[in-house]
């Protein structure tokens, strides 16, 4: 809907631009010329979030209890547990949120525009509709506008359309807030501005919801099960309790105490501490974390939806291919660095057969505005860079490769005299340059439709049909393609596009965005991992099918269409099963966002990355959204889960590596946590019938739980990955978290520690020992005895954590024997040599009935193995 202000646009003067008092006028009606921010997320929003988690509310319960009792040592320990959960969840959040803020340097800040018949900087803030912005090389355009001047104006709109070749524009054409102009100038008068925009429009499809990520799901369904099981347990014990003639308040403390023991109350700080520890190794793989839980989602993602320009491809033009009438080479080398092979038929090129291809370069030289940038010295990673027109900066990158003298001394040698810019009417550029007085070399390049006609050329209607064939095969392969010609005049023909006519043909360029080197590699990792990959982008469709095949991404054979399908044919609905398709075209945001959602009907987990405005709602959508954080827009950062800081694509399978890692650590811990919460359950339970009246007292349970689910638990969460992580399918989205046999093995692990437990203090009593030390310090040692079985690396340095830990808990557990103040707490007595023996031999028989379970369901099981339960 057009503003008032927007009606008035037409009364503006180019020449004059508003008043500096209607320009304020105007940004007090409009508003600001921002894309609507979001609202920063409040201090007790993010603490309230993190308490809503279904086991810190099962926590929060039992502090509760705890307290109702009196027993407040038990609810302070409880209580920290929660405390520190939370605060590493909202620091960790609040950083990558701080992190992606410092990253907004690609935005617009300022702009030119012309007020009062003068040119200002203004900031791109207070522009208004009606401004009058001026543009130049090099400027980012401050918001949507349409121009009134345009000379040789060419635009980049990649972050916007996904078309990695600018675009020309002239007068009347409009322009769209966040292009770059890339050559030429212009003055446009502003059509739209902030929410408005071209920009705002696209980002006001982003929905704020979030939607849980397969984790929360999982331990939300765990922790509706574990408050069952709790209550039930509660009202169970106390009740036999009373039926055997206890009092209510003893069966009443051990009641409670055996529900702290079947809850894993460290399980929220292990996964915390695991997810936090995955963004910390992200990040030194050059990945930002924005949301802790998409640490754990990257390693149930089934499919990868890629775009091209930047994240399979360089994002940099580069010439691969030089047809002559005389011979055809091809050209190595990457970026705008000016080095790199020329081979014919895939052997180096000699010299002397160069001498047409240098003649065709040299031209492409003269007939060119941009130069080439090189590396900074001080910046090891720096790079050749392009100022100007990308294609006109890779054609001299080419010349270079082919030993072309230095543009600096071709452009002196022979200075230009005059030029017939390139315009989206003629699509072609020429240019006149003094060779000798009364000589004029005329150098012309252009589209091949343009320039491969009678009317350019005096070349013979052979080789124009030869290179007319040439030019549509190249085309057809997804290049982009321009012709080169030549010629003398006696003198400087007026106009200079007099000149285009009886020129000599020196042949085809074929450029394009080439596939960085490891893309390919990087998605056939992707394959062995069983994710699908998935290219799309806003491109041309032989310019996908090209970027494709090269990639590896057209050669499968699971029965997918193998045609390129383009968002033409997504909204006419001719494609039934978007899911059957592998590459996509022409496509807009809101086509995008239907292909991330016929994937998510189907039950997949997707990750979708991309850098531009147009790729911000479906890096909303998908359940990961990963960002290029190097060249990517500010809307695309805000809408991602992920940002990649060196916009490399392996990167996310080693995101993808690390989230299955965190993953597998949080299962193996819960294997083990509950493990032992239920051996201590059927302790208590089978104890009295066994002639163990009361095995335990509350307190020893707690100190148990506490060493056990504490140190060495979170120990767990620190795990490195297991051999063959990234060989293995991804999990299916709706597997329960103890699924795929965690549940067998949780039971088989719970009734040896308990037959082990039982029988040490069974032992003891017939020797008239303390059996209930006996028995306290078995449970504990058996429970260690697990955690060092369940270990995928027994002897692995990449976590000492877990075996000091270990160590650490069993001293605190000799401690509770010998410490007075810790005997009188607990009610435990010392042991002697036999006593010691007894428990510790429990260890052993916790060990090897972890390390049996990792035999049992090994590698060459079936699907719910430790290849793929990450239980080795």
């Amino acid at each position: 809907m057009t503003t008032p202000a927007e009606a008035e646009t037409v009364r503006t003067s180019p020449a004059t631009g508003l008043t500096p008092s209607e320009a304020a006028r105007r940004l007090a009606a409009d508003g600001p010329n921002e894309v609507a921010a979001r609202r920063p997320v409040r201090l007790y929003n993010r603490v309230l979030a993190q308490l809503r988690d279904p086991l810190i509310m099962v926590l929060l319960g039992a502090v509760a209890l705890t307290l109702a009792i009196g027993d407040h040592p038990d609810a302070i320990v409880i209580g920290l547990v929660v405390l520190v959960n939370t605060t590493v969840g909202v620091v960790q959040e609040v950083r990558a949120d701080n992190a992606v803020a410092a990253l907004s340097a690609l935005s617009a800040p300022h702009a030119r525009v012309r007020r009062d018949s003068t040119v200002r900087d203004v900031a791109a803030a207070e522009v208004v509709v009606g401004d009058v912005l001026v543009l130049g090389e090099g400027d980012i355009v401050a918001a949507d506008a349409r121009l009134v001047e345009a000379s040789a104006l060419l635009l980049d709109e990649s972050m916007l359309t996904g078309e990695s070749v600018p675009v020309d524009k002239d007068v009347e054409d409009a322009l769209s807030a966040g292009t770059v102009v890339v050559r030429g100038r212009g003055v446009a008068t502003v059509t739209a501005t902030g929410p408005r925009s071209a920009l705002g429009r696209i980002a006001a499809l982003l929905d704020d919801r979030r939607e849980a990520t397969p984790l929360q799901h999982r331990l939300a369904a765990l922790g509706r099960i574990l408050a069952a099981v709790t209550l039930a347990l509660c009202v169970l014990v106390f009740a036999l309790g009373l039926v055997r003639g206890l009092p209510p308040g003893t069966m009443a403390v051990t009641a409670i105490s055996l529900a702290v023991a079947a809850v894993p109350e460290s399980l929220p700080a292990v996964v915390t501490l695991a997810l936090a520890l995955g963004a910390r190794r992200m990040a030194a793989r050059h990945a930002l974390v924005r949301r802790l839980p998409a640490v754990e989602t990257l390693g149930s993602v089934s499919i990868l939806a890629t775009d091209k320009t930047g994240t399979l491809t360089e994002g940099r033009m580069v010439v691969q291919r030089v047809w002559t009438p005389e011979v055809c080479v091809g050209l190595t080398g990457v970026g705008y660095e000016p080095a790199g092979e020329v081979l014919i038929a895939g052997r180096p090129a000699a010299p002397d057969e160069l001498a047409p291809v240098r003649e065709l370069l040299r031209t492409t030289v003269l007939c060119n505005d941009a130069t080439l940038r090189p590396p900074d010295a001080a910046g090891p990673t720096s790079r050749w860079t392009a100022v100007g027109d990308p294609m006109e900066a890779a054609l001299l990158a080419a010349a270079a490769k082919t030993g072309c003298r230095p543009e600096q001394e071709l452009r002196a040698d022979l200075p230009r005299i005059g030029e017939a810019p390139f315009d989206s009417l003629r699509k072609r550029m020429t240019t006149l340059h003094e060779a000798a007085p009364g000589q004029v070399v005329v150098c012309l390049k252009g589209a091949p439709e343009a320039v491969l006609v009678p009317t350019v050329l005096s070349t013979d209607a052979d080789t124009l049909a030869r290179a007319g064939k040439a030019a549509a095969d190249l085309a057809g392969e997804g290049y982009r393609v321009l012709a080169v010609a030549s010629g003398v005049r006696g003198d400087v023909p007026e106009p200079v596009a007099a000149a285009e006519s009886g020129l000599k043909l020196l042949g085809l360029v074929a450029l394009s965005d080439p596939p960085k080197p490891h893309a390919a590699r990087t998605l056939a990792s992707c394959r062995a991992a069983g994710i699908t990959p998935v290219l799309i982008t806003g491109d041309h469709p032989a310019t996908a099918r090209a970027v494709a095949g090269s990639v590896g991404l057209t050669g499968e054979t699971d029965g997918h269409t193998t045609r390129v399908v383009t968002g033409a044919d997504v909204v006419a609905g001719r494609i039934p099963d978007l899911t059957s398709v592998r590459v996509f075209a022409r496509t807009d945001p809101e086509q995008k966002l239907d292909i991330v959602a016929a994937w998510r009907e189907r039950g997949a987990v997707t990750a979708m990355t991309g850098d531009g405005v147009n790729d911000g709602p479906a890096l909303h959508r998908a359940d990961i959204g990963v960002a290029m954080g190097a060249r990517g827009t500010e809307v695309a950062r805000q809408a991602a889960d992920l940002v990649l800081m060196d916009d490399e694509l392996t990167t996310v399978v080693s995101a993808v590596e690390e989230g299955r890692r965190v993953y597998d650590n949080i299962r193996r811990f819960l294997v083990y946590g509950m493990a032992g919460g239920a051996a201590e359950i059927l302790v208590m339970l089978a104890g009295p019938l066994l002639g163990l009246p009361l095995p335990l007292r509350a307190g020893q349970i707690l100190w148990i739980n506490l060493l056990t689910h504490g140190l060495t638990g979170v120990a767990m969460g620190a795990e490195p990955a297991t051999p063959g992580t990234m060989r293995r399918p991804p999990r299916p989205p709706d597997q329960h978290i103890l699924g795929d046999g965690a549940w067998q093995r949780l039971l088989i692990l719970a009734a040896v520690v308990t037959a082990a437990s039982l029988g040490a203090g069974l032992v003891a009593q017939a020797l008239g020992l303390d059996w209930q030390s006996v028995l306290f310090l078995a449970l504990l040692a058996a429970q260690l005895g697990v955690v060092l079985g369940l270990r995928a690396r027994l002897f692995t340095r990449k976590n000492l954590f877990l075996p000091v830990s270990v160590l650490a808990s069993a001293l605190l557990a000799l401690a509770a024997l010998y410490l007075p103040f810790l005997r009188t707490a607990l009610d435990t007595d010392p042991l002697g040599g036999a006593g010691l023996a007894l428990a510790a031999a429990c260890a052993p028989a916790g060990f090897l009935a972890a390390r049996a379970v990792r035999t049992a369901f090994g590698p060459s099981g079936p699907a719910g193995t430790e290849e793929g339960s990450g239980l080795r």
